[in-house]
C-alpha cells in the first residue's frame, strides 16, 4: 500500500483499552500503542486506557478478551449498536477460550476480532471465524545497527523473565553445545518474580556463555537484536510474538519454539522451529546454526521473504481494510 488511504468515512473517535496500560514494556501495551499510531495515520482520533470508564466513542477496541472482559460488557450494554472490536493476543487464545465463559462471552458479542497471527483461526468456531481479521504486527529496524561480532556467535533473547517465555531455555541448550563452541547467550528481558530473577542470575554464575542485562529500552532491544547472529524464542504460549517481526524486519534468523503462535507468524515452511521444551533439540540447532553457513543462509532467505508481512504499511492496510468494514463507520 502507499501512503496514507483516502479517507472517505470521516474521523472516527477510538478507544484502545489494554489491561497492562499502565506498564509500557509488557506486549499488550505495545501492541496498543503501536495502533494507537496506526489509526492515527488513518486520520481517527483515539486514546488508551486500562478499562472503559464509560466515555462515548464511536468504536471500542479492546486487547484481550479475558482481562478486558468487564469493558467490553459494559460497553456493549452502553452501546449495543456501536462497533467493538475484541482482539486476541495471548493466553486468551490458548488458554481463555477453550474453557473461560468471559473470554468466550467477550468474542461472541464482538463486532469484530482481530488475530495476531494465522494460526489462531484454529482455535475458534466457525460463527467466530467468519468475523475475525488477522493483522499481523508490523516492526521496523532500529535507527543504529552494528555487525554481529566475529570473535563469537551471538544469541539474544529478548523476553521478560516468565513461566510461559520459558526464558531460560536457550541458556539450558548452551551448556549441552561442544567445548569448541563460541555462542554466547545475551538475554534481555526484567524479572517479573524474584524467582526468576534469581535464576537467572545463578545461570549467570553457572553458564559463562550466559549474560543477563535486564530491561532495556525498547530501541536498545532492536539495537541489539539487529547485532547478534540469532534470536531465540523459547514460548511455551504465543498469541503473536513481536519480537519475531522485529527479527524479520531486521534479517535476524529465528530459532522457536513449535507453538502454534509461532508458526502461525512464520509459517509451517519456516524450518527454525524445535519441540517446545526440548533443550537438547534446540541446542543442536544452535550448534547447526554456528557451524553450517548453509543453514543460516536457508534460514535468513526464508526471514528475508517474510519481511513484507510485518511492514508498517501492510499493518496500516489491513487496519484501514477492516474499518471500513465495520457498520456504522461510514459517515
Amino acid at each position: 500500500m502507499g501512503g496514507v488511504p483516502d479517507l472517505r468515512f470521516g474521523i472516527v473517535k477510538v478507544i484502545i483499552i489494554s489491561p497492562s496500560a499502565h506498564d509500557a514494556t509488557l506486549g499488550n501495551s505495545i501492541t496498543a500503542n503501536r495502533w494507537s499510531g496506526v489509526l492515527q495515520t488513518l486520520g481517527h482520533s483515539n486514546s488508551i486506557a486500562g478499562e472503559w470508564n464509560d466515555e462515548p466513542c464511536d468504536l471500542l477496541i479492546a486487547l484481550h478478551a479475558r482481562r478486558s472482559h468487564s469493558s467490553i460488557e459494559r460497553f456493549r450494554q452502553a452501546y449495543p449498536e456501536r462497533s467493538l472490536i475484541v482482539a486476541l493476543t495471548g493466553t486468551d487464545v490458548y488458554n481463555d477460550l477453550l474453557a473461560n465463559r468471559e473470554a468466550q462471552g467477550s468474542v461472541d458479542i464482538a463486532t469484530r476480532v482481530v488475530v495476531l497471527q494465522s494460526a489462531a483461526l484454529d482455535m475458534l468456531s466457525e460463527d467466530v471465524r467468519r468475523k475475525t481479521c488477522v493483522i499481523y504486527q508490523s516492526a521496523v529496524p532500529p535507527r543504529l545497527r552494528t555487525q554481529p561480532a566475529e570473535d563469537h556467535f551471538a544469541v539474544c533473547v529478548l523476553s521478560h523473565l516468565r513461566e510461559v517465555k520459558d526464558p531460560l531455555r536457550a541458556a539450558l541448550a548452551s551448556r549441552l553445545l561442544p567445548a569448541s563452541s563460541k555462542v554466547r547467550i545475551i538475554h534481555a528481558g526484567r524479572g517479573l518474580d524474584q524467582k526468576w530473577e534469581e535464576l537467572a542470575r545463578r545461570e549467570e554464575r553457572e553458564n559463562s556463555r550466559y549474560r543477563w542485562i535486564g530491561e532495556q529500552p525498547h530501541e536498545t532491544a532492536k539495537e541489539l537484536l539487529a547485532s547478534c547472529h540469532l534470536l531465540v524464542l523459547s514460548s511455551a504460549t504465543e498469541g503473536g510474538a513481536n519480537v519475531i517481526a522485529e527479527a524479520v524486519v531486521c534479517g535476524v534468523p529465528v530459532l522457536c519454539s513449535d507453538v502454534p503462535g509461532n508458526i502461525g507468524m512464520l509459517g509451517r515452511d519456516y524450518t527454525g522451529y524445535f519441540r517446545c521444551r526440548d533443550t537438547e533439540q534446540l541446542a543442536a540447532m544452535l550448534h547447526r546454526a554456528e557451524i553450517e553457513t548453509r543453514f543460516m543462509n536457508e534460514l535468513r532467505g526464508l526471514v528475508r521473504s517474510k519481511q513484507q508481512r510485518f511492514s508498517p504499511e501492510q499493518e496500516i492496510a489491513s487496519w484501514d481494510r477492516l474499518l471500513r468494514s465495520l457498520p456504522g463507520l461510514q459517515r
